[in-house]
């Protein structure tokens, strides 16, 4: 008996020395990823400041580093001008945010229900087919003229550039849900609505997820693009006068921007989705 115990005692003792040596190598290669992004980021700009300064690159076309941070500091600073910084992201949020929900919801519902109803995906999928072969960008100029400079066009292009790649990911997840867990539930008696509720839609959860991270970025770029056709405020518009004035720092300022709205939204969309997908195995 003392003989077991000394062998459990053991073995505990093991595993706590495994589990700290793997604990320890995690942390390590989180710090190793860490070092190894900022090491990147800063030859980079290192690198593309020293060429500006040197003029290997012209610093009228390519801007510098130091140059796009200034231009950032004054818009902060001192405004636009179109107005305060915060007002021109505000806008371009707004649109965004506006698009993506509505272009979302839509193609998560049409894409559920053509992926369970083959009648009605039968008959739509030519025309889903011909919509999304236009050039989303293309129908902008469209929208500017016939929802005007406002909100609304931009809104419009966000929508579209969403729903079909929102649609195009519940749809295919609809249709890989695992027929088998759809049998057992229709054979104890699940009505279809139960089924869609209960099997399907979660089963489609990560395949819809997964485009929502991309989808945002579409959204934004939508935004964007309509702002740059034809607006009043906007990053979109920032960016469509900097190029206008041949201010390679604003461009990039615009942009930097930009990215930083996109990545804090990523952020807030990986959250939900660590959330909602508790179930799934953690990936190391």
């Amino acid at each position: 008996m003392n003989q077991v115990q000394t062998i459990d005692k053991l073995s505990a003792a093991s595993l706590a020395t495994v589990e700290q040596e793997a604990q320890r190598k995690i942390k390590q290669r989180y710090w190793l990823v860490i070092s190894l992004r900022v090491a990147i980021l800063v030859l980079t700009l290192g690198g593309w400041e020293l060429a500006a300064r040197l003029q290997w690159i012209d610093p009228f076309f390519f801007s510098q580093p130091s140059l796009i941070v200034v231009q950032i500091y004054d818009w902060i600073v001192e405004g636009t001008s179109q107005g305060p910084l915060w007002t021109q992201v505000l806008v371009t949020l707004e649109e965004t945010v506006l698009g993506f929900l509505i272009g979302s919801v839509a193609g998560v519902i049409c894409g559920i229900l053509l992926g369970r109803n083959k009648l009605l995906s039968d008959v739509f999928s030519i025309y889903i087919q011909v919509a999304n072969s236009i050039p989303r960008v293309v129908l902008g100029s469209i929208f500017v003229i016939a929802l005007g400079l406002g909100m609304a066009s931009k809104v419009a292009l966000a929508v579209v550039m969403v729903f079909f790649v929102v649609f195009g990911n519940a749809f295919q997840g609809v249709r890989e849900a695992d027929r088998y867990m759809i049998a057992n539930a229709q054979i104890l008696g699940a009505s279809p609505r139960q089924v869609t509720m209960s099997v399907v839609i979660p089963s489609a959860l990560s395949w819809i997820l997964a485009s929502l991270h991309v989808s945002f970025g579409f959204a934004l770029v939508g935004a964007v693009v309509g702002e740059f056709l034809g607006s009043k405020q906007g990053i979109g518009l920032l960016i469509s006068t900097a190029q206008g004035a041949f201010n390679a720092s604003g461009v990039f300022a615009a942009m930097i921007v930009l990215a930083v709205v996109a990545l804090a939204a990523d952020y807030l969309l990986t959250t939900l989705e660590k959330r909602l997908l508790k179930w799934r195995p953690v990936a190391f």
